[in-house]
């Protein structure tokens, strides 16, 4: 590889889900695009339970075909447990019209097969590389990269941000701020499971609230051939009662349940358990007209509700149509056409999240309005990923009617 002085439409620093589609859509419509990708491929990372929001994104960059080809595990809704009280949703029970069913996914499988797609598409994608530094100046950008050849300098007319929880940019430009989240830790892992002997539906993900500890969760996402992922979402305060290993301290709090614990008995784990703190998190500014930040290089709420990778996609879709428009020198309104676009879905999810740890999300979840109800039908959607439907009046007027409806389902 020979990189010195190389020039792109657009570079695209990672490779995973926003990345990847970027690339894609991009290079399909005649784009030079470069993605530089710190990790070797495939590599182990969480985000696992798709919405069905995230077909429509799949489908519209002609990829979708590709991953219904891949026999990951088809996803129809969630579950919801705390040892007491058991809920469940349909995603075909929503408001918004569009796609009902989704995949869980092995991200190493499903990162791999979307940078393939962008590779035939045409974009080229250097892996074990590093991005170091980057420069803006009035002809364009300068990146300074590493790879196994050494270092090099690419110039573009555009760069993205789609490092994920390497936020690259946000580092590099100061444009990190503090997120209204508190501080959560997370430790996770992939099993063998039993589930197939028992009474489990394999096409929905099960959701477990602890018993005692309403704001500590856990996830367990099926995946095909008898494999999971489990995991736990509780504070660093709460996490720091635990002692031993970081499986230790996952297997220790998942004992504290009771269905979650049934369920897992003779689990035994595939990986070493990883741990993530401080995940949440924020910028002070999305775009401009030299660059964009795409999925959680820009802000991370919370994975509770599986919107990490909707966001990402949606945010790459967004980005297709100014930067088309830019580079064929047009005057873009960044803010107007991109960021704004944006928020109101990744606002919308901020309300659910925020709610679910409040507690009025898990008052509506598990006493829940009638399935002809309308007002359930609207909440499905959002949990389907469909934040950005305005018809729905949970998307602009979120936390306030979830305190509405919590105060009448308790």
């Amino acid at each position: 590889m020979t990189a010195n002085q190389k020039e792109y439409d657009v570079v695209i620093i990672g490779a995973g889900p926003a990345g990847s589609l970027a690339a894609t859509m991009l290079a399909q419509r005649g784009v030079n695009v470069l993605v530089i990708e710190k990790s070797g491929f495939p590599r182990f990372v969480i985000g696992e339970s798709l919405l069905p929001q995230s077909m429509v994104y799949l489908e519209k960059a002609g990829i979708l075909g590709a991953v219904e080809n891949a026999n990951f595990q088809r996803k129809n809704g969630a579950n919801f447990s705390d040892d007491s009280r058991y809920s469940s949703i349909n995603f075909g029970d929503k408001f918004t019209e569009g796609w009902s069913t989704t995949y869980q996914v092995q991200r190493e499988k499903f990162d791999s097969l979307l940078a393939k797609e962008a590779e035939k598409a045409g974009a080229e994608i250097w892996f074990e590389n590093t991005v170091l530094d980057v420069q803006f100046d009035n002809t364009g950008v300068a990146i300074t990269g590493r790879g196994q050849e050494g270092e090099y300098l690419l110039r573009c007319r555009f760069v993205v941000d789609a490092s994920g929880y390497g936020r690259v940019l946000p580092r590099l430009l100061n444009l990190s701020v503090p997120s209204t989240f508190p501080v959560r830790h997370a430790l996770f892992t992939h099993i063998d499971d039993t589930l197939d002997q028992q009474d489990f539906d394999r096409e929905k993900i099960l959701i477990t609230v602890h018993p005692q500890y309403s704001d500590i969760w856990f996830w367990l996402i099926p995946f095909s051939k008898g494999v999971s992922s489990v995991g736990v979402v509780c504070s660093t305060e709460h996490m720091g009662r635990y002692e031993g290993s970081s499986s230790d301290k996952l297997w220790a709090l998942i004992a504290e349940t009771s269905q979650l614990s049934e369920l897992l008995t003779g689990a035994k784990e595939r990986r070493l358990v990883s741990e993530l703190s401080g995940y949440s998190s924020n910028v002070s500014k999305m775009c401009s007209p030299q660059f964009a930040l795409l999925g959680n290089a820009g802000e991370f709420l919370d994975p509770v509700f599986s919107s990490g990778v909707t966001i990402a996609l949606k945010s790459a879709d967004l980005l297709v149509d100014p930067l088309m428009r830019q580079l064929s020198g047009e005057k873009v309104d960044w803010e107007e056409d991109f960021a704004a676009p944006l928020k109101v879905g990744v606002d919308c999810f901020r309300a659910f999240v925020e709610a679910w740890y409040e507690g009025e999300l898990q008052t509506i979840l598990f006493n829940p309005p009638s399935y002809d109800n309308p007002i359930k039908k609207m909440i499905v959607s959002i949990l389907a990923g469909y934040a950005w439907d305005e018809k729905n009046p949970f998307v602009k007027q979120g936390k306030r009617y979830i305190d509405l409806l919590a105060a009448q389902c308790a």
